[in-house]
């Protein structure tokens, strides 16, 4: 019975439990048909609306967009900043880093990076301060005195001191070391007066004297004890130099085993002890190749960040090209010794009949013409005393007063021997545009000029022989008009320097060269020039044609590195320091 009831009552629940559910069910139902399903008909009635408010939000957020995307440059613009991995590359080998012995475009490079100077030069090209922190020069021209930065410290740690700056040029000094650079520091006392402080003595004024204290300083404790007759064969010139210069050895890695194939890496890290301040750069890394194509190729493919291009390199878009103008002078040096150009007339009829603005059109790149013997801008120059402008019909003249008479093959003759010139040159494209300049108006004047191809050695040889008529050339000037070198008398004798390269010797031309040379005034050593000038203008030992260029290809803007004039293709690394090449988006304030 109580079981019966149980059941019954069980059974009721449960059919009152499922009729709630198909009330719930059929609620649902039914708010489903009436809320949703019958109102998604009447959207139709409102899509218009819908698209034009979500139309109108997309393009007031386009809008935003494009605005901030135009004003950002009036808050935000593309700045350097520190950091990245700088590669260049170079043709050549590495031999040395020592200042004391680096020559080559290659090695001069790696000990400009590693060492420092007591002075450098600036963006403008001027002498700036580097490890020195200021220098004079006492009223007699002849004794300068500097003063040493405080808390200079090798890149091993170190101290540099005054002991370091004396041993380096008193080093230069010694004969047993060999060093290139000592024909022009003789004569020169160095004293140390006390840890900071050092003293050059000369014997004679040289205005261009400060101009040699750019050369590095080299660790005294390096070479200390060690013979000088091995100093130019120490491991610390090429395996582990030690300088003050921006950025420190790292490693040195030696690549490849064919001619076509080898490079050299060497790689540099900042040094945070540099005079001037650590480089932004985090690493620099020198890649030497031997053969132009191959480092022309790793250019290409992106491997390198620069390069300072072969000769015959063609510039491709895309590429940034910096070309620095150098304080130099390319000219065309007549051998006034012997042969024909032994003559002033015949010398001065090639320089009249020479069209030098054609022949600089023809290099395909603007220059600086060089007008004479001293740069425009130098101390000395002098705009009213230049050589001889062009003026065919009067070298044609010339050359007739002076016996030279045309034949019938349009050549000029006397006593039965044609007016036929060797020209030299070092080849090139440049230098060949030249050659053919050259031979086209000399041949206009009746002048036959026979230019020979040589291999880099062989004209290595003809210029120290002096075996040429003529020589298409580049002379190294500098900041300083000090062209003592090249034109003195002296610099004939086989035991000189022997860079009078047209062996010209003149009484006037020496006494005003040394004149000049030993005056510190500039408006005194202007005067004490022009003698100088005039006798080179009469005299025509040389064709003065442009400063040569310097170029240098990067993949991207390099921030530091500017547009200027340069003494030699290292001083692009003056501001070495500065260089940045990353950027980034950075807001203004």
């Amino acid at each position: 019975m109580q079981f019966r009831r149980f059941k019954l009552r069980f059974r009721r629940h449960l059919k009152r439990g499922q009729n709630q559910v198909t009330d719930i069910s059929t609620y649902a139902e039914d708010g489903l048909e009436r809320h949703l399903f019958k109102r998604l008909g009447h959207l139709n009635k409102v899509w218009r609306f819908i698209t034009a408010w979500i139309l109108l939000l997309i393009i007031l957020i386009g809008g935003m967009l494009v605005q901030i995307t135009g004003l950002s440059k009036y808050y935000q613009t593309l700045q350097p900043i520190a950091g990245g991995t700088y590669s260049e590359g170079l043709l050549g080998t590495f031999t040395n880093a020592n200042p004391l012995y680096a020559t080559s475009e290659v090695d001069t490079t790696v000990s400009r990076l590693v060492f420092a100077g007591l002075l450098n030069y600036d963006q403008n090209n001027k002498l700036a301060n580097d490890l020195a922190s200021s220098w004079d020069v006492d009223a007699t021209g002849t004794l300068y005195t500097v003063q040493l930065r405080p808390n200079l410290t090798w890149q091993d740690g170190l101290k540099l001191t005054a002991d370091d700056v004396v041993f380096t040029f008193k080093a230069i000094q010694n004969p047993d070391a060999q060093s290139p650079l000592a024909a022009s520091w003789q004569g020169v006392t160095i004293t140390k007066t006390n840890a900071s402080t050092v003293t050059f003595k000369l014997t004679n004024p040289l205005a261009a004297f400060p101009y040699s204290l750019t050369t590095g300083i080299v660790p005294a404790q390096a070479f200390g004890n060690l013979p000088a007759t091995s100093w130019r064969s120490s491991d610390f010139n090429s395996l582990h130099p030690v300088g003050a210069g921006p950025f420190e050895w790292d490693a040195l890695q030696v690549k490849g085993v064919k001619r076509t194939d080898k490079e050299v890496l060497i790689a540099l890290k900042p040094f945070a002890g540099y005079a001037l301040g650590m480089p932004k750069l985090n690493s620099f890394v020198v890649h030497v190749f031997t053969d132009g194509k191959t480092m022309v190729d790793t250019f290409n493919g992106n491997q390198i960040s620069a390069m300072v291009p072969p000769g015959s390199y063609a510039q491709k878009s895309g590429n940034k090209q910096y070309d620095f103008v150098l304080t130099a002078a390319n000219m065309v040096f007549f051998n006034t010794s012997e042969g024909v150009l032994a003559d002033a007339q015949v010398r001065r009829a090639l320089v009249q009949g020479t069209d030098v603005p054609g022949i600089q059109r023809l290099l395909g790149y603007p220059t600086l013409p060089v007008r004479g013997p001293l740069l425009k801008g130098q101390i000395g120059y002098d705009p009213t005393v230049q050589q001889l402008g062009l003026d065919v019909s009067t070298a044609k003249q010339v050359l007739g007063k002076a016996g030279w008479l045309v034949g019938a093959d349009g050549v000029r003759y006397k006593a039965g021997k044609p007016l036929s010139i060797k020209l030299a040159s070092a080849g090139g494209r440049d230098h060949g545009k030249v050659v053919n300049g050259l031979k086209h108006d000399w041949a206009q004047l009746g002048v036959k000029t026979i230019a020979p191809e040589y291999s880099s050695q062989d004209f290595q040889n003809v210029l120290a022989a002096h075996a040429y008529d003529a020589v298409l050339y580049g002379i190294s000037i500098g900041v300083d008009p000090d062209v003592f070198v090249y034109w003195d008398s002296t610099q004939t004798d086989p035991r000189s320097t022997r860079l009078n390269m047209s062996l010209y010797k003149s009484t006037t031309a020496d006494a005003a060269l040394e004149a000049g040379r030993t005056r510190l005034d500039p408006v005194l050593r202007t005067i004490k020039y022009k003698p100088f000038l005039e006798s080179w203008k009469q005299d025509a030992p040389a064709l003065g044609l442009y400063q040569p260029r310097y170029r240098y290809i990067t993949h991207q803007t390099v921030y530091g590195l500017d547009a200027k004039t340069l003494n030699n293709g290292t001083d692009r690394l003056n501001n070495v320091h500065n260089w940045m090449t990353v950027t980034r988006e950075v807001t203004n304030k």
